[in-house]
């Protein structure tokens, strides 16, 4: 288990690819890439991100994209849309396989009323993602969000429970609390397919703190992931207006690596 930083805490102040040499230059050992435009899911694009990775020897650990742009488009109820917007979805997928990366951290459906949501069209939408995943070699990783439907327990059991391929979750400590649900709850759903771990703190008044300023129980969540066998990475996850030097995200790091 080794802790990464997300180039999203750079957003929007460093381009993606001048976020690579950034992450390894403040030691860190992986890296979740963040794609801030279409233009940077072009092949060209992340083959120029790759030979700055390899070049420092930055492991990444997962992919994430500017997915509002099209992820919510996929469970469109007109079959048009949804064929377009797949396109930018594989990629995505082929970026993450390019990188080397384990898994795409998708936000997927926005909320709406479960009573709302057409099951049946979720459900083999869910089977062409992660079969196009799978396809390229990584694992399609649905992450709890609270302004999607991954927010809902429910949703996330019953995709879970009737998807034919391999789904898989990252887990985001900030947004199980803005969703004003226990993290357990969505860890005993998640269990062993659990592959990502965005990890950030909070207190009463900020939803969104680098870890070590507030006041998460970071002890029972590293237990809780240990006792599900979890062996993936931690990813710290913050906004760019949580901290002020990157000092403080390497003091961060330190703070974690006393749980792991």
């Amino acid at each position: 288990m080794d802790i990464g930083l997300s180039s999203a805490v750079f957003y929007p102040n460093v381009e993606t690819e001048d976020s690579i040499e950034l992450i390894s230059s403040l030691h860190f050992e992986c890296a979740e890439i963040l794609l801030n435009s279409p233009m940077e899911f072009e092949e060209n694009f992340i083959e120029e991100l790759k030979e700055k990775k390899d070049k420092c020897g930055l492991k990444i650990n997962s992919v994430h994209s500017f997915s509002p742009l099209y992820e919510p488009y996929l469970f469109d109820t007109y079959k048009r849309r949804r064929n377009d917007m797949l396109s930018y979805y594989k990629k995505v997928c082929r970026a993450a396989s390019i990188l080397g990366a384990e898994c795409y951290t998708f936000h997927g459906m926005r909320l709406d009323n479960i009573s709302q949501v057409d099951f049946k069209l979720n459900y083999d939408i869910y089977n062409t993602l992660t079969y196009i995943a799978g396809e390229n070699g990584i694992k399609l990783a649905q992450e709890n969000v609270s302004w999607c439907m991954s927010s809902s327990v429910e949703y996330l059991n019953r995709i879970k429970e009737n998807t034919k391929y391999p789904l898989y979750f990252t887990f985001d400590i900030k947004q199980a609390y803005k969703s004003r649900i226990h993290p357990f709850e969505y860890l005993d759903i998640m269990g062993d397919k659990l592959v990502n771990f965005h990890v950030n703190d909070r207190d009463d008044k900020n939803v969104c703190l680098l870890p070590g300023r507030g006041n998460v129980d970071f002890q029972s969540i590293f237990e809780k992931i240990k006792s599900q066998n979890y062996l993936g990475n931690v990813i710290i996850e913050v906004y760019e207006n949580n901290y002020n030097s990157y000092t403080e995200l390497q003091k961060a790091k330190k703070f974690l690596a006393d749980f792991i």
